[in-house]
């Protein structure tokens, strides 16, 4: 349990008269003095890029020989005379640095690991690593993109020459740049955060504070999934210390496979898309210049998950809504899309243009097909159209029939027929109970609120870090102070 070098433990004995004359008071401010010893002991980070968050808050107990716990208080030693000290350095340790792994780019749609490290980089230094991308030629020479995207955050992305995509040196040049990226950040013993399996034998070799599995999504049975991914997650729960799931039809699946999986699902910024609801909202000029008719909306990713016959068949079935479909067009041909005049495919818009979108629908759909690649998804729009004030209907996905189903608020298809009675029911019902039932309960979740869940879970798995406790040898005492 001990956190401290060699080095480190030998100065000990000589900070503590320092800290013991600075007359502090237990998780109170410390002097500067006192810490500035303190960061010169544990490493101080002022030349990085980026800042390291360094809490001011010591506090030094004492336990005498015969257990019992005694805390300095106004710079008076504690009898008896033989003392054995016990630092309490949670506050005056820097907090672990966050490396995440991830197969989602940062700049593609804005979801689950972009809300979650969003808010990992308020408390900490967090590195977005994603995935490579082949784009060199053949003699060019690998190197890592680095983008400032906030305070604390940082995407980086490997490039290779495109002729040494799927080569085993890859992984190897991939794990050359996380170690030297490691060493320019001065990044020592970082939380180990994976959305993909895919990358655990770039960091496998790092020593870790932590190490959590953040399983989004049943990736192995998405359409183009690595024929080894099964082996890497494997791989990747072996040494995990954590696994998370976004959904709990997910949970089911991946509890058996760990002794600590956990389901978070998908949260909501609440505030955000509740803009749709204001009257003064201005509606996006592609959406507003569409004819005239009711408006029945998608945003996301369209991709084999979307049931694309249930589109011709809604847009075939009722010429007079205008069905339309937000987001990028990904692992299938455009051309594959059903063709409709009232169908229309807006592209990709950006995250903060979504409640534009919503404010003009008059119902929001989730028109995915069942099949292997949605089995275990827990669709994170459910919650954001809810937040919006818009009715909602959904083909059967697991976890959107429980709970959504169950409580009322998301009406629920299986077949074209009956997905085009229940928006036309949406389109005539009166909203407001189900909108009350469905405020009240998205009131309850927040990716604040998660993100706060997850990472008690995390400090959980390292007490060393997260409340260190060094037991010192025995000081002798005079008066006046320790020696």
């Amino acid at each position: 349990m001990n956190i401290f070098s060699s080095a480190s433990r030998a100065s000990l004995p000589s900070i503590i008269p320092t800290i013991a004359a600075a007359s502090l008071t237990p998780m109170g401010g410390a002097p500067q003095s006192a810490v500035h010893q303190a960061r010169e002991l544990f490493g101080r980070r002022g030349s990085d890029p980026l800042p390291t968050p360094v809490t001011e808050d010591v506090a030094i107990i004492h336990l005498s020989p015969a257990g019992h716990e005694c805390t300095m208080r106004n710079g008076e030693a504690p009898e008896p005379a033989w003392i054995e000290s016990v630092v309490h350095a949670e506050h005056m340790m820097k907090k672990a640095d966050l490396v995440c792994f991830s197969h989602l780019r940062w700049g593609f749609v804005f979801q689950r690991p972009n809300h979650l490290m969003t808010r990992c980089a308020r408390e900490r230094r967090t590195f977005f690593w994603e995935e490579p991308v082949f784009d060199l030629d053949a003699s060019a020479a690998p190197f890592l993109e680095r983008r400032t995207i906030a305070e604390n955050l940082v995407v980086l992305t490997p490039h290779f020459a495109a002729i040494s995509e799927g080569d085993d040196d890859v992984i190897d040049g991939q794990r050359l740049l996380l170690d030297r990226t490691l060493a320019k950040y001065r990044i020592d013993e970082p939380i180990l955060w994976f959305y993909t399996p895919m990358l655990t034998p770039v960091a496998a070799h790092v020593t870790a504070s932590a190490v959590v599995y953040d399983a989004m999504d049943e990736l192995s049975n998405f359409q183009g999934a690595p024929a080894d991914l099964r082996m890497r997650e494997t791989e990747l729960l072996a040494f995990t210390d954590l696994v998370f799931t976004g959904g709990r039809s997910l949970y089911e699946v991946k509890k058996h496979l760990h002794p600590r999986v956990t389901a978070f699902p998908s949260s909501v910024d609440r505030v955000h898309f509740a803009r749709a609801r204001d009257p003064q909202v201005v509606i996006p000029a592609d959406q507003a210049s569409l004819p005239e008719g009711p408006r029945i909306g998608f945003f996301g990713v369209i991709d084999e998950r979307i049931d694309r016959a249930l589109l011709a068949a809604i847009a075939d079935a009722r010429p007079g809504w205008q069905v339309v479909m937000v987001g990028p067009v990904v692992k299938m041909r455009p051309e594959s899309l059903p063709v409709r005049p009232n169908l229309h495919y807006l592209g990709q818009r950006s995250y903060d243009d979504l409640p534009r979108y919503l404010a003009g629908w008059d119902v929001a759909i989730m028109p995915f097909a069942l099949n292997d690649a949605t089995r275990f998804i827990s669709p994170t729009k459910t919650l954001e159209y809810l937040a919006a004030g818009v009715p909602v209907v959904s083909t059967p996905i697991a976890d959107v029939v429980h709970p959504y189903l169950d409580l009322g608020i998301v009406r629920v298809a299986a077949d074209p027929d009956a997905f085009v009675q229940e928006v036309e029911a949406a389109l005539t019902d009166h909203r407001e109970p189900r909108r009350s039932i469905a405020d009240a309960y998205v009131a309850k979740t927040s990716w604040d609120a998660t993100w706060r869940a997850m990472s008690e879970l995390i400090a959980s798995t390292y007490p060393r870090k997260s409340r260190p406790v060094v037991v010192l040898p025995a000081i002798a005492t005079q008066a006046g102070g320790i020696s």
